[in-house]
């Protein structure tokens, strides 16, 4: 399967940057990878994620497209987000940083 970013409007992005020791970033991924397939990826208005791991092996970024803020607020209200983010939150390194945005431009070849 494929995730195809795109510019467009009636799509919300939630980027997350997390911070992590090296020895950490394996599992890491393989956290949020569990949690995408299992929990994230059940929620209404969940469109699709990606995962891209830093090449210092001290950051992970998790990228995930939702049909709008409302869907990614009750993800976070969820009763099953705190037991799925408990065990990332354990592995990382300060705070994450979470941003919403849109897409502005995308150009592929």
């Amino acid at each position: 399967m494929e995730a195809t970013i795109r510019a467009d409007r009636n799509v919300t992005t939630l980027v997350n940057i997390l911070n992590v020791e090296p020895d950490n970033q394996e599992a890491l991924v393989a956290a949020l990878k569990d949690g995408i397939e299992a929990f994230f990826s059940k929620m209404p208005g969940f469109i699709s994620s990606c995962v891209l791991t830093g090449e210092n092996d001290r950051q992970v970024i998790s990228y995930s497209q939702w049909r709008s803020n409302g869907a990614i607020d009750a993800f976070r209200q969820h009763p099953g987000f705190k037991p799925y983010i408990q065990p990332i939150a354990a592995l990382l390194k300060g705070e994450a940083i979470s941003i919403t945005c849109g897409v502005a431009f995308v150009h592929a070849s």
